[in-house]
């Protein structure tokens, strides 16, 4: 599930109703947990984040997070742990070993197959079909990926060990392992039976089930590593790992001093320390002596937002300074650069001393030279990466309109076009003799389209019907269904008629509006990239919120009436159709022209 990069779409701390309910959740799932560690896996003063995320299948995922590793996710209402929360209760879930080969075929996202699993001497733990299991490596107890069982242990056995035995959820070295501070499985003493099978395995003695005809040498757990090459995952060597390791020692160190002074702070503090970052960083690799007077919200829209690393927001309301000329007024008064007002109410930067000895201190973050030249060129290229869906009204079958369509082959639930529900009908009426022989503008109503199609009071009056009539009756009583086809994807049928893109304008205190749209995500609009760019493009305050009442929706707010620019962004850089959104006759009118 994980084998390739997902998508974030929210990222927000966990309430505190929140937490207890999924302390709760996790009590349920996971029976064998003691109060203790209950407490100690879901902490109550620790900072938890909730993290909404889409797979590349296009599966939605919450996952939480504590300590920067990620300990849950949860699909349809399922709790599943990750290698980071089995690593520090590795007897959390049944578990089963394979060899430590198999390992670079799971993390590229093959299921794990029976063959592959070793039978310890003291036989397998009893599991159902759909228990949810470990898989270890073997000579190591810690656990490297989180899969489902296909079959009973009794069925694995029967079928002679042979076939697919457990569905791969997650593993060790895949995308959200990654997330978090991507260490490594500890090493845990297998339990006596391992043992014994790790050392008949040593001798030369032929182990319960062979994974291959190959010959296996045995790899322990801290020799595995995946690179990708080509698509494709390279099983490397201990030598290859170490040479890697060795190599990255030094980063990796400043990397995680770096980190652990960041958790130390503030989030005012990091704001602050951010703005600084990027104030610097467009100074040094942005603008140019050319650029000046460069008007102050320029600087800020198209040099600084750009200079922000990935995953975080540039937002001056959580800093210390709330006010983007505040924070140039401290600049100014480091001699870093001149603010003047060259026209009324309109700042421009119009001098920096680049030999300042702050800027000419600056490192420019390693790889961020392509990774700005990608985020400049995003919103130029977003009309060509984003395609509109295709959206098609469909037709289901009700259980009142079965006799009228059976006789065509189809079932309850069957989903057909308008023209396709017009074609079944007319070949019914054709099939049944029923056009009218004085006026064929007119269908005679028998016993089948008098129950489907006429209420009771009109049963005794009604003997005919038009053509029209006769078609939006049908229609009328049946289900709405809609299908929509995102580009490069198969169609899916969803049921009812498809919500449109929901705009609506808010009064907050101090008379202030905000604009809230909703239902971004039914027409794949990811809205944490619709707040950054609404952000950028109005300079005005945008943040994520559920959607009050339901579960996994969110909606954009950001500060004003910003319908203009939602309308312009939707209709024209989108090309989304007018029917699917609601709410643009709300913009604020614009004054008259003198």
């Amino acid at each position: 599930m994980f084998a390739r990069a997902f998508r974030v779409r929210a990222s927000t701390a966990i309430k505190g109703s929140d937490r207890r309910k999924l302390r709760t959740d996790v009590a349920a799932a996971f029976p064998n947990l003691s109060a203790e560690q209950l407490t100690e896996f879901i902490p109550n003063k620790e900072e938890l984040n909730v993290i909404k995320i889409y797979c590349h299948k296009g599966e939605a995922v919450t996952v939480y997070v504590n300590n920067r590793n990620p300990i849950l996710f949860e699909i349809e209402k399922a709790l599943y742990p990750t290698v980071y929360a089995l690593w520090v209760y590795p007897d959390l879930l049944p578990a089963f070993s394979t060899w430590p080969p198999v390992l670079r075929k799971l993390a590229g996202g093959a299921d794990l197959m029976l063959p592959g699993v070793v039978v310890p001497p003291s036989g397998f733990p009893q599991v159902e079909r759909g228990t949810l299991c470990a898989v270890t490596l073997l000579g190591n107890r810690a656990p490297v990926a989180v899969a489902v069982a296909t079959m009973s242990t009794a069925e694995m056995l029967a079928a002679g060990m042979k076939g697919k035995g457990f569905a791969v959820l997650h593993t060790y070295m895949d995308h959200l392992w990654e997330y978090g501070d991507k260490s490594c499985p500890p090493t845990l003493a297998p339990s006596v039976a391992d043992s014994a099978d790790k050392e008949r395995a040593e001798d030369g003695e032929e182990p319960a089930i062979s994974f291959s005809t190959d010959t296996l040498q045995h790899v322990d757990t801290g020799d595995l590593s995946l690179k990708e090459q080509d698509g494709c995952a390279t099983l490397m060597g201990k030598e290859e790992l170490d040479e890697d390791k060795a190599a990255e020692t030094a980063d990796e160190a400043s990397t995680e001093v770096q980190q652990e002074a960041e958790d130390s702070r503030t989030p005012q503090e990091q704001m602050d320390a951010l703005f600084n970052q990027c104030f610097f960083h467009a100074l040094k690799c942005k603008v140019k002596k050319s650029d000046l007077p460069l008007l102050t919200s320029t600087f800020l829209r198209s040099h600084m937002f750009s200079c922000c690393p990935a995953g975080k927001q540039l937002d001056i309301k959580k800093s210390s300074y709330k006010k983007f000329s505040k924070f140039l007024q401290c600049m100014q008064h480091q001699k870093i650069l001149q603010v003047k007002e060259l026209n009324k109410g309109v700042e421009s930067i119009v001098e920096v001393d680049w030999k300042h000895p702050d800027i000419k201190a600056f490192d420019v973050p390693e790889g961020f030279s392509s990774a700005s030249a990608a985020q400049d060129g995003k919103s130029e290229d977003r009309e060509q990466v984003y395609h509109a869906p295709e959206i098609i009204p469909l037709y289901g079958v009700s259980a009142k309109m079965i006799p009228l369509f059976q006789e065509s082959g189809h079932r309850k639930g069957s989903a057909f076009s308008s023209s396709e529900v017009r074609n079944i009908i007319v070949n019914y009426v054709k099939a049944n003799e029923l056009v009218d022989e004085t006026n064929k503008n007119f269908v005679k109503v028998n016993a089948i389209l008098c129950d489907c199609l006429l209420d009771k009071s009109e049963q005794d009056e009604i003997s005919k019907l038009k053509w029209d009539d006769l078609l939006s009756r049908c229609l009328e009583r049946m289900q709405p269904l809609h299908q929509v086809t995102f580009f490069g994807q198969e169609p899916v049928v969803r049921k009812g008629n498809i919500e449109p893109i929901d705009i609506t304008v808010a009064q907050r205190s101090s008379n202030k509006k905000v604009t809230i749209i909703k239902n971004l995500e039914l027409y794949g609009l990811d809205p944490q990239c619709i707040a950054n760019i609404l952000q950028q493009k109005v300079q005005a305050s945008a943040t994520i919120t559920p959607v009050p009442g339901t579960k996994d929706r969110v909606q954009v707010q950001i500060q004003g009436n910003q319908i203009h620019h939602l309308a312009k962004m939707l209709l024209e850089e989108y090309h989304l159709p007018r029917k699917y959104i609601q709410g643009l006759e709300k913009a604020p009118k614009l004054g008259r022209k003198k």
